[in-house]
């Protein structure tokens, strides 16, 4: 299961929710999520093309088309497939891919559907290869071949399906066979959001939690949440904190800055990691071309954490490019840490979306 919980701040029914109550941060952010299309901010054009399809699938009182969401964790994934089934006003079944490991996982979940169900398969990347052969014939007739027996003597037996609505998330969808995407009637890429909309969230989650603050503070927070509303509805749980016990219980935008500053979130919202992979870069190999497992070495991470947590955002603030050859620090990044790139550093209109070799 994804740790997929953005988004804006306040729920169907608008409740406050009581912030002295002892709930976790999953309580927290399911409390936060929007459950109705219209009250999803941000994402605007895939908003306008989901609202489309399902309202298509109502009118025609049948299922909607399988639905591919792709993007960077943090986006609203998850809140979209919750938001998708109540739009349905359908039931709605949860699973991932690492949890599909053969073909009768896979076959036990969809033989149990109901008709119209909407089945949420987060990670669908890493799905197994036989579960995900499976899906094939699945999404397209509703039916799958169950095998029964081993070797000469197995049988496959048809199964029917009920119809039935496939909402899949994934943060890697170039990892999906062209069969499997093209399946899917409608798919999506999320973007990082502009920090107006992360201003809204902030605002909404703030009034739900019970927290007072002021425009310049909400826009501190909003400025330094990587364009991401899981991370804005986080930070500002974190600068509450440090408000209530280190200021006058209310956020402005010092205490913003105080907070955030001690939580290592830096002006342009970079952490402990993105600043770890700069100065790798800078300081250890002159700015590069590096290689991403070898960097992922010198900054003690997975290469996957270094690829999918870091390397988006420092891409999408143009300090960091993905070439040919390897990762390379713009000048930008040398300009950020407080040092002086060398003269024959790359400009950053050079970005390359290839992968080096590995």
């Amino acid at each position: 299961m994804t740790d997929e919980f953005p988004m804006s701040g306040y729920d169907g029914d608008d409740r406050l929710v009581d912030a002295a109550a002892d709930i976790d941060d999953r309580a927290v952010e399911g409390a936060l999520r929007p459950t109705e299309l219209h009250e999803f901010v941000g994402q605007d054009r895939v908003r306008a093309q989901l609202g489309l399809v399902l309202e298509a699938a109502r009118r025609r009182e049948r299922a909607a088309d399988h639905v591919l969401l792709s993007g960077p964790p943090g986006l609203g994934k998850t809140t979209l497939a919750t938001i998708i089934a109540r739009e349905l006003s359908a039931p709605l079944r949860i699973t991932s891919g690492p949890a599909l490991q053969h073909a009768g996982d896979l076959a036990a979940v969809l033989s149990s559907l109901q008709p119209g169900e909407v089945l949420f398969l987060d990670e669908i990347h890493r799905t197994a290869r036989a579960a995900e052969e499976m899906l094939y014939m699945a999404m397209e007739d509703f039916r799958v071949d169950v095998v029964i027996g081993k070797g000469p003597g197995a049988t496959a037996v048809p199964l029917e399906l009920a119809p039935f609505t496939l909402v899949a998330a994934t943060t890697r969808a170039g990892l999906l066979p062209g069969p499997l995407r093209d399946r899917f009637g409608f798919t999506a890429h999320l973007d990082f959001y502009e920090p107006a909309d992360l201003e809204t969230i902030i605002t909404r989650s703030a009034r739900l939690l019970g927290i007072e603050a002021d425009p310049d503070g909400i826009a501190e927070i909003a400025y330094r949440s990587r364009g991401t509303p899981r991370i804005a509805n986080r930070l500002l749980r974190r600068v509450r904190d440090w408000a209530q016990v280190h200021g006058a219980g209310r956020i402005d935008r010092t205490a913003a800055k105080e907070a955030l500053d001690l939580y290592e979130v830096d002006s342009r919202g970079l952490d402990r990691l993105d600043k770890a992979v700069l100065r790798a870069l800078v300081q250890r190999f002159g700015g590069g071309p590096v290689g991403l497992s070898t960097l992922a070495v010198a900054v003690g991470e997975e290469t996957e954490t270094v690829e999918g947590v870091a390397e988006p955002f420092l891409v999408r603030e143009g300090l960091l490019m993905r070439t040919p050859r390897g990762r390379m620090a713009t000048p930008a990044a040398w300009s950020h840490l407080g040092q002086t790139p060398p003269a024959d550093a790359a400009a950053p209109t050079l970005v390359f979306d290839d992968e080096e070799p590995s």
